[in-house]
């Protein structure tokens, strides 16, 4: 942990000491007050002024912990306390809406969703949060600090302005500013995809990889992209279509205008194909035949595909590991494991690194929610 700088003043430090004490207690769990002075890089009495002052805020507990090993006093255990801070985090989708009030920690205190049927108008799914929202407190007695909101579409994030989410309908919502207005909380809007990157680099597959994509198939294809330990944000906002990026300029016509996007080859419509399901088969039944299939060879040609556009970002992006989420959780265990060996071999940067690994997302369809609450704690960890 770099030292503060000449001039700092005394506030300054304990304030970015606290955050860094939140934010690792949140983020990896409860740790006795020994590992939170090596692991910060800071003195035990800081610690211990720290803790006292978190404790007694009523925002950590200490405890005994289970396993007691040695003799001696044990080491007590700092645990978050999840209703010192509460989060509301949406996951808006083309089908169906998900919400869940997170507490500190990350730990998920309450769920509600529905589905968006054909009423997919910003006005009715605005309402409908809002309803939803208050009753969900009330349930939990909980009173939330900030929301987090995943959007299937192109997003501003200085003012979650959802410039265009084709699969909704949706242009030009100024989203986040309208709930704002009804909520009376602080919004944060972002991408899908980008913050089901958020969820696996925080807390799923790629919690020990500092540069890593995420890959969601749904109606369309999304990326989320992490360099460094953090998002690619890239010009407003704006980046993450990773879907439109053209792979077959004779295929299908895509919704954005062009010919033979990724998502147009590799999207649920396309696995839909592949399995010899109508283009708008329900999402279970797509599920079913992909955990029902005798034969993954069908898959071939999709599978061809999906390698050949992550060659393409693992040559542009280099990162240590593609996650793939939603969808493609489901595809056979074989399909992935061909699909990672034709990245290696098609890709440069991954025969450099030797071998970027291709996974599936362990956090599933809950990915999305837990990167919208992650986004929405951000502001709040330097807060509390």
């Amino acid at each position: 942990m770099t030292g503060p700088t000449s001039g700092t003043r005394p506030d300054e430090i304990r304030r970015h000491n606290r955050t860094a004490l939140l934010r690792r207690l949140h983020i990896d769990g409860p740790s006795t007050r020994a590992s939170l002075a090596v692991e910060l890089g800071l003195n035990r009495s800081t610690i211990k002024a720290l803790v006292d002052g978190l404790a007694e805020a009523g925002v950590v507990a200490e405890r005994v912990p289970a396993l007691r090993s040695g003799a001696g006093r044990p080491s007590l255990l700092v645990l978050p306390q999840p209703s010192a801070a509460v989060v509301i985090a949406i996951d808006v989708r083309v089908e169906h809406v998900a919400m869940g009030f997170v507490g500190l920690g990350g730990e998920i205190l309450g769920r509600d969703s529905w589905n968006l049927h054909r009423t997919r108008d910003p006005g009715e799914v605005i309402t409908h949060i809002v309803e939803s929202a208050r009753l969900m407190a009330d349930d939990l007695d909980a009173t939330a600090v900030g929301v987090g909101v995943s959007v299937p579409g192109v997003v501003r994030r200085a003012d979650g302005h959802v410039h265009e989410a084709p699969n909704l309908h949706w242009t030009g919502v100024a989203l986040g500013k309208r709930l704002e207005a009804v909520l009376k909380l602080p919004v944060q809007v972002g991408n899908d995809a980008e913050l089901g990157a958020l969820a696996e680099h925080v807390r799923g597959a790629a919690r020990e990889s500092s540069d890593m994509v995420y890959i969601s198939a749904d109606v369309g294809v999304g990326g989320g992209v992490i360099l460094s330990g953090q998002p690619l944000r890239g010009s407003a906002g704006y980046v993450g279509e990773l879907g439109h990026m053209v792979v077959n300029p004779r295929g299908l016509r895509c919704y954005c205008g062009c010919d033979g996007c990724w998502e147009t080859e590799v999207g649920e419509p396309a696995l839909c194909r592949a399995l010899g399901l109508p283009d708008d088969a329900p999402r279970g039944a797509v599920v079913a035949a992909l955990r029902a299939l005798d034969d993954p060879s069908v898959l071939d040609e999709f599978a061809d595909w999906l390698a050949l556009g992550l060659a393409n970002i693992v040559n542009v992006l280099g990162p240590e590991m593609v996650v793939l989420g939603d969808l493609y959780t489901a595809l056979p265990a074989s399909v992935v494991e061909s699909v990672s060996s034709a990245v290696q071999r098609r890709s440069m940067v991954s025969r450099a690194v030797g071998g970027t690994q291709v996974v599936t997302s362990p956090l599933g369809r809950d990915a999305k929610l837990i990167g919208a609450a992650e986004l929405a704690f951000e502001p709040v960890l330097d807060a509390i």
